[in-house]
Formats: C-alpha cells, sequence, structure tokens
C-alpha cells in the first residue's frame, strides 16, 4: 500500500472521528471523499488529481446529500428549552415599548423581558403576545393576530414628538 493511500486513509479516519464528535453531518461527506480519493490513489500516483477527485466528490456530497439527510435525520427532532417557546401565546405583565426599553411577559409561568418585533409600537400591559423569536434573555413578540382589532396599539410618544424625550429625561 503506497503512502498516499494511506494518507487518504489517515484523513477519513480524521473526519469520521471529527463527525462522531460533532455530529454536524458535514465531516462525514469530506470522509467520503478521502475514501474515493483513496482508491483513485491505487491506480494514479498524481496528487492533483487525487486532491481534485476528493474535493469534486466532497462538495457534491456536502451540497446534493446534506439537505437530505438532515431532513431525515431532523424528522423528530423536539425543540428543547427556550426554543420551544417559539410560536407560544404569552400575556404582557410589564407594557412593552422597545424606545423605553421595557417590558415583560410571562410564559409557561415564567417572566421574560419582551420588546416588539415592530418598533415604535407599545403594547399595553394584559395584552396577549405571540413569540416570534429570541434575541438573548429577550422574547421578540407580536400582538396576537386575533387580538390586532381589540387592543388599541399607539406610536410611542418619543416617535410623535421629539420633545417628549427630553422631557421625559429630566
Amino acid at each position: 500500500m503506497s503512502s498516499q493511500v494511506v494518507f487518504w486513509l489517515v484523513i477519513v479516519a480524521a473526519c469520521a472521528i471529527v463527525e462522531l464528535l460533532t455530529m454536524g453531518l458535514t465531516s462525514i461527506w469530506f470522509a467520503c471523499g478521502a475514501l474515493v480519493s483513496a482508491l483513485v490513489a491505487l491506480p494514479c500516483k498524481l496528487f492533483w488529481v487525487q486532491m481534485l477527485v476528493f474535493l469534486a466528490v466532497s462538495i457534491c456530497l456536502l451540497v446534493f446529500t446534506k439537505p437530505v439527510a438532515l431532513k431525515y435525520f431532523n424528522k423528530g427532532r423536539l425543540k428543547t428549552n427556550a426554543e420551544s417557546l417559539i410560536g407560544h401565546r404569552a400575556i404582557v405583565v410589564s407594557e412593552i415599548d422597545n424606545i423605553k426599553a421595557i417590558g415583560e411577559v410571562t410564559v409557561n409561568g415564567f417572566d421574560w423581558s419582551a420588546r416588539t418585533e415592530t418598533e415604535g409600537v407599545v403594547i399595553p400591559e394584559k395584552a396577549v403576545v405571540v413569540i416570534k423569536r429570541i434575541e438573548g434573555v429577550k422574547l421578540i413578540v407580536d400582538l396576537d393576530d386575533s387580538l390586532k382589532g381589540v387592543i388599541p396599539l399607539e406610536r410611542s410618544d418619543a416617535l410623535l414628538d421629539p420633545e417628549v424625550i427630553e422631557e421625559q429625561e429630566d
């Protein structure tokens, strides 16, 4: 067995170990590319040809098979922790105003800092909101669509009159 074949087999083993440790479905495709390059190294001693085969096979597998593999591997995946809150409803316990950097909601018995998805919109206390995403430790929320006509939303005073900002700071 030539040293080039051994080289590619070492790459196969290293990529397989990295894949086992990370489970990211990325390095497995490079392991496959290295395996094909090891087979090419048996008859062909030109390293640039082996490298070209390695890159071509790895990239093709990564681009064309990773999305399909992710679809099947993530099929039964359950959202955990904070990620599971996205899409749930929450109750505003303290008025949400991005400009004043205030707002708090309660969801599943826990209080979270909250901000609105739309700048300048103030969501009053006791409103029901939907959690759109999480940024750091703050929930980004929007008023529940079914309640948008029921609860009057006001534009923030700071957007309507710049002098109000100065008065509030004093």
